[in-house]
């Protein structure tokens, strides 16, 4: 180890990764210099509203907290035995969200920012940074999420020899509670399920009938879309589908995704099945607004109000936010990254977040907090090598690094357990009585977590 002061590590942007990045840095003793261009006059993007670190642009929802049974659950389990600042501030901002961890936006950003600005070995630098890195930075993990600045991404690609790919990622819109119609419209969340905030009834449902339904799709299919002749042909990630893409895709869709009605029941007539049911979770603390649950949309302003509103309880719905569009841009990871995530061209480049290939908050916030610990651990003259890929987070890495099929086309992942090491179904119970079959596929999820969650643990503990 170095015994002189480190050399500080600079982070490029200040969103989820970059955050959490630059937290982990000065938690092990490193400065750390985060550089966000939002804030600077005439610099902003096409999807952040404000200038706060770690703000979120898409939904609010960190998706399942069930780390026993559920990926995403369990990579939330391993962020917070690894000090992450986005997981402490989500857990201290949450809003009920059922069996998800859904978080106040505002409260979360302010959370975050406040943090980082009261850390004595952060420095926060409001600028953009146009082109490459300057040479005598020596250590910089580029977090600039999807939207990299036009200047610096070009300056990566030809540093590569690649070009970048890209796909869309849209943008639900959001409601003012008090203008549901909770005569038509009640509370429940799907299968009366508890979220980490106690609440089974966290979300407000809408119900339609077929009639309803099939004229919703006719006027989602109908409406005027947003285009971007320069974008044209880009494919969109499906797990987060603008929803008239669905539709378009087969006039069933919604309601086997977003739109599905099971595990729900209207208090106000119970023996009638809805056809479909549309969701909205709360967006805020002060539960005065909802997002539409699975609602990104392409649709043009114009248009919105007027579809959504034929939505039964919505009728005389305002909107605090409509929908929106934005581009997401990223690396062909396997062949540009090492497992340092470090660009093979120019190795004191290291890579976070969604420009990595991971999709998803919280997938995108490891990746950050990860790059933060094998950066510092750079500083300090010592050598960490990622997580083994048992745990949730060394599954990712394995994924962005070289776990996609050779020969196919690299595309952004969720965490899910299909990136884990596989292991057998038990037939028996840790008390040795017999699993019925159909529960088998559950107690595996379970044994996978708690042997990702020892691993994070003996590799934290090695560090």
């Amino acid at each position: 180890m170095n015994s002189s002061s480190p050399s500080p590590v600079h982070v490029i942007g200040g969103g989820l990764a970059g955050s959490e990045a630059a937290w982990q840095i000065a938690s092990a003793g490193v400065p750390v210099i985060l550089h966000e261009m939002r804030g600077v006059p005439g610099v902003k993007t096409d999807a952040h509203h404000t200038d706060g670190l770690a703000e979120l642009v898409c939904s609010n929802s960190f998706r399942s907290d069930d780390w026993e049974y559920n990926a995403v659950g369990l990579l939330h389990a391993e962020m917070r035995a690894l000090n992450s600042l986005i997981m402490a501030s989500g857990d201290a901002n949450q809003v009920p969200a059922g069996g998800a961890l859904a978080v106040d936006r505002e409260g979360f950003s302010q959370a975050v920012t406040a943090r980082l600005e009261a850390h004595p070995l952060v420095t926060i630098v409001r600028e953009e940074i146009a082109g490459l890195p300057p040479e005598e930075w020596d250590n910089v993990i580029v977090a600039t999420g999807p939207l990299t600045s036009p200047a610096l991404a070009d300056a990566i690609l030809k540093t590569t020899g690649e070009e970048s790919l890209s796909f869309f990622d849209a943008i639900a819109p959001i409601v003012h509670a008090d203008s549901i119609d909770f005569d038509i419209a009640w509370r429940q969340s799907r299968y009366d399920k508890e979220g980490p905030g106690g609440d089974a009834a966290a979300y407000v449902n809408c119900p339609m009938n077929r009639e309803q339904y099939e004229a919703f799709i006719d006027a989602l299919l109908a409406g005027p879309k947003a285009e971007f002749k320069e974008w044209e042909n880009v494919p969109y990630f499906d797990g987060c589908l603008p929803i008239e893409v669905m539709a378009e895709r087969g006039r069933e869709m919604l309601r086997h995704g977003p739109m599905k009605p099971v595990g729900l029941t209207n208090p106000r007539d119970p023996t009638v099945k809805a056809h479909a049911i549309v969701q909205l979770r709360q967006d805020n603390a002060l539960g005065t607004l909802f997002n539409m649950v699975g609602f990104q949309t392409k649709l043009k302003h114009g248009a919105q109000a007027e579809v959504f509103r034929m939505i039964p309880g919505l009728q005389d719905a305002q909107f605090a936010r409509l929908g929106g569009l934005h581009r997401n841009t990223f690396l062909n990871s396997p062949k540009l990254l090492d497992r340092q995530l470090r660009l093979k061209a120019m190795p004191r480049l290291r890579f976070a977040g969604q420009v990595t290939g991971v999709e998803g908050y919280v997938e995108s916030a490891a990746m950050g907090l990860l790059t933060g610990r094998l950066a510092a651990a750079q500083a300090l003259g010592g050598d960490l090598a990622p997580p083994p890929p048992e745990t949730a987070m060394g599954a990712l890495v394995e994924h962005i690094t070289g776990g996609h099929l050779e020969g196919s086309k690299f595309q952004p992942m969720n965490i899910n357990y299909g990136l884990l090491p596989p292991l057998e179904a038990p037939k028996v119970d840790a008390e040795g009585k017999r699993i019925n079959p159909k529960d088998r596929g559950r107690a595996k999820k379970r044994l996978m977590s708690v042997r990702a969650i020892e691993a994070l643990k003996a590799w934290r503990d090695a560090a």
